[in-house]
């Protein structure tokens, strides 16, 4: 025994660091060989085209399927990489993907929960005026590679309320789904009803234009046959344009749930407006806000990058830096504020929800400069951004 006890084997032994020193030694010998031979290439280059999905490399996902939903709306599916760190259902992911040259990134809904495979999902709705949307729903392709980040996003369900209420509108589903998914997932004999979901009380009152352009219609019929849920599904072509203050009608233990919405700006509103009258709890997620009082526009630059970007009165300073390549810091589209904001160091912007003037005067405002939401504010003349 004391011949065992004389040997030391660990970290106080030094063999453990000098081990790893070796491993260390060798991978920075064989790097430098690696980076020899692909010279005057960058190696990361050479790996991102072999091995774009590796551990340690930039955050990316391929498209493995597409799935059309409705006439404009579809499923992607993405393969992530290796560094994904999983998400918990209601998240969103902020996606980049290359139309016509340019990177533009959007924040998505993820609409499943943890998947056996792996693979996360998103649904998209083409927008008339949405270039990487309608790109993704009737562009994109398997084996595309996006640029992913994590998950984020506080959307989600908490583990202490038994009633609760949904309110959604058009692509406002999509959050939604996936938590309904997760608690209630769906086989081939159809939705299961496992125990985390037996405690809950749930209804879904789900609006879109019309039962063919409802998105994920079928899955929530399936719940709701299951018992899973109650819906509550309004179609404007049939029931009109669903008013917020009828809804006790609907759910009549309303004041008894927690109420969770997502979809359009105008119906968020109503819906704060009348449970904030009735003393009712709200949690929103919020796609777009409502823009109003366009103004001059100006040139705005992005001090940090040395980029001008010539921008009109009418669009975010959010939206048209992304469309001229730049990444910016955002989860405004799906309503997670303050996260865009950025300290505009000189020159005005216009809030477009009400036309006020932000100004930031250099000697005469804070030095750091004045912090300006960039998905609400488009310049009002000439000004500089830190980015």
């Amino acid at each position: 025994m004391s011949s065992f006890s004389s040997l030391r084997i660990g970290p106080s032994s030094g063999r453990g660091r000098g081990a790893a020193g070796l491993r260390a030694a060798v991978g920075s010998r064989v790097r430098r060989v690696a980076e020899a031979a692909v010279t005057p290439l960058e190696l990361d280059d050479v790996l991102d085209v072999f091995s774009p999905l590796r551990a340690g490399g930039p955050l990316r996902g391929r498209i493995v399927a597409v799935h059309p939903e409705t006439r404009d709306a579809a499923t992607i599916e993405i393969k992530p990489g290796a560094d994904w760190a999983g998400h918990v259902p209601g998240q969103y992911v902020r996606i980049g993907i290359d139309v016509d040259g340019v990177r533009h990134w959007r924040a998505y809904s993820l609409t499943h929960g943890p998947r056996a495979d792996g693979h996360v999902s998103i649904t998209v709705k083409a927008v008339p005026d949405g270039h990487v949307s309608t790109h993704l729903v009737h562009g994109a392709r398997p084996g595309t590679l996006v640029h992913l980040e994590q998950a984020a996003g506080e959307f989600v369900l908490p583990p202490e309320s038994r009633k609760l209420l949904f309110v959604t509108a058009g692509s406002g589903i999509t959050p939604v789904i996936g938590m309904l998914r997760n608690l209630f997932p769906s086989t081939d004999e159809g939705v299961l009803l496992p125990p985390r979901g037996a405690d809950r009380d749930i209804v879904v009152v789900h609006v879109a234009p019309s039962q063919p352009d409802s998105i994920f219609h079928d899955d929530l019929v399936a719940l709701d046959a299951a018992g899973a849920i109650r819906l509550v599904a309004r179609y404007d072509d049939e029931h009109g344009v669903l008013d917020v203050g009828t809804i006790g009608d609907h759910v009549p233990d309303l004041a008894e749930r927690r109420t969770f919405a997502c979809g359009p700006s105008g119906m968020l509103d109503a819906l704060d407006a009348h449970h904030q009258e009735h003393g009712l709890e709200l949690f929103v997620e919020q796609f777009r806000t409502s823009r109003v009082e366009p103004g001059e526009g100006g040139t705005v630059t992005f001090s940090t990058s040395a980029t001008d970007v010539e921008i009109d009165g009418a669009t975010p300073i959010l939206d048209a830096a992304e469309a001229a390549g730049l990444l910016m810091p955002s989860g405004c589209r799906m309503g997670i504020c303050m996260g865009c904001v950025l300290p505009m160091r000189e020159g005005s912007v216009r809030d477009l929800r009400n036309g006020a003037i932000t100004t930031a005067v250099p000697g005469e405002t804070d030095p750091r400069g004045v912090l300006v939401q960039t998905c609400v504010n488009a310049p009002a003349g000439a000004c500089s951004i830190d980015h």
